[in-house]
């Protein structure tokens, strides 16, 4: 039997589910969906009922699923070459490299296979420099709602009890302080503080925006006082927001930068990326990834971000409406408390706990998630239309008004 055909043979939602439960460590609360394909802005599971899909994989499927022009490149890709050792020299990591430092405005990148494991490498580069440069004793400081990834270390820069619970004693060397609180910012920079870390949209901590005067107060302290800026776009960057990085909506640039999620377009890499006084401070040794920056994940990249390039003036126009079509069931519907984001990143914040709806839209043939508990946070890939936000306005409003009766 072809061993693919064996993977998919006797396909039944309900032994699937049963058998995730026997073989797999109990770390997800998953929906009783078994999703079986997907194609641009849809997923169909294994009963062949189809969603629209305003979640992304999680930020991740930007370009849509199953892309045919990056299915055609990765295709040809692994009839290529697939993996080699970091100890050779491949051409789509040096390409991929290169056009993330044209698009950035940074020098160099460093390449890994996840956002936790990118933002492990900012923080690994931070400290060294620092203690090289004589920066502070490598504390970085760290925004309270923002979150930075699941190994040890970035869950100890992520100030939430739920995700450190159990697993110290955590790594230490982090300060936590309030977002958008530049005055609490500043009362918190020590001797000690060599960084600075944070999201200019943070995702998981229910889509809160930087304001602009806030981002320019954080760069100016660190200018002043020779500390790395270090911006989290795992989640906010590739298109999300209608420019190519977050950060650019505010016109200043970032010590450090870290990518992931949609940069592969389904493909797991991260990338960190920095300055090039910065990146001196690595040398050989000094860092280091199997897998990261292999062939396939490079071009999977550097298609990615090809396709997203023609998609940001998309992502603007129809994020605005997106936004509209939002606050017009606010303005219908008191216990919408806010409705908040940048480009094809929204969040809207409910009075009460959002798993509920997201069950329900479920039903409906709609892929959403919540967050932060009241947060229903929408991250459709960049390529939906208005006849798809209509349909789903549709269904909230349908949602919404059985709520209220």
């Amino acid at each position: 039997m072809d061993i693919f055909q064996e993977i998919y043979r006797d396909i039944d939602e309900s032994s699937i589910i049963q058998e995730e439960k026997r073989y797999l460590m109990n770390t997800y609360g998953r929906l009783p969906v078994v999703l079986l394909r997907g194609n641009g802005l849809y997923v169909e599971d294994v009963k062949g009922r189809r969603y629209l899909d305003f979640i992304s994989g999680i930020g991740v499927n930007n370009i849509g699923h199953c892309n045919p022009e990056l299915v055609e490149h990765v295709r040809k890709q692994l009839e290529t070459l697939i993996h080699v050792s970091n100890l050779y020299y491949t051409i789509p990591q040096v390409k991929l490299a290169k056009k993330l430092a044209h698009l950035s405005g940074l020098d160099k990148a460093f390449f890994s296979n996840s956002g936790a494991e990118a933002n492990e490498g900012a923080i690994k580069l931070a400290r060294r420099y620092g203690k090289k440069m004589g920066i502070g004793e490598g504390e970085i400081i760290t925004m309270e709602g923002g979150f930075h990834g699941r190994t040890l270390a970035t869950i100890a820069a992520t100030p939430k009890v739920e995700y450190q619970k159990g697993f110290e004693p955590l790594p230490g060397g982090f300060k936590y302080v309030p977002f958008n609180d530049i005055d609490k910012l500043m009362e918190s920079i020590s001797s000690k503080t060599t960084g600075i870390m944070l999201e200019p949209i943070q995702g998981e901590g229910g889509i809160h925006v930087a304001d602009r005067e806030y981002l320019k107060g954080v760069r100016d302290i660190c200018d002043d006082r020779g500390i790395l800026l270090i911006f989290d776009e795992v989640q906010c960057g590739i298109g999300r927001t209608g420019k190519m990085f977050a950060y650019q909506h505010y016109n200043l640039k970032p010590d450090i930068l870290t990518l992931a999620k949609a940069l592969g377009g389904g493909i797991p890499i991260g990338a960190t990326l920095a300055k090039e006084e910065v990146a001196k401070a690595f040398s050989p040794g000094s860092h280091g990834s199997t897998f990261g920056g292999n062939p396939l994940a490079c071009v999977s990249a550097y298609i990615t971000l090809s396709i997203v390039e023609d998609l940001l003036t998309h992502v603007e126009e129809i994020g605005t409406y997106f936004m509209k079509r939002l606050m017009e069931l606010k303005d219908n519907y008191p216990f919408i408390r806010d409705v908040r984001g940048v480009g094809l990143m929204i969040g809207m914040e409910l009075s009460f706990q959002g798993r509920d709806v997201v069950k329900r839209i479920l039903e409906k043939g709609f892929l959403i998630n919540c967050t932060a508990e009241r947060v229903l946070r929408f991250l459709p890939p960049l390529i939906i239309e208005r006849e798809h936000i209509d349909a789903l306005v549709d269904a909230l409003e349908e949602v919404f008004s059985e709520i209220e009766k």
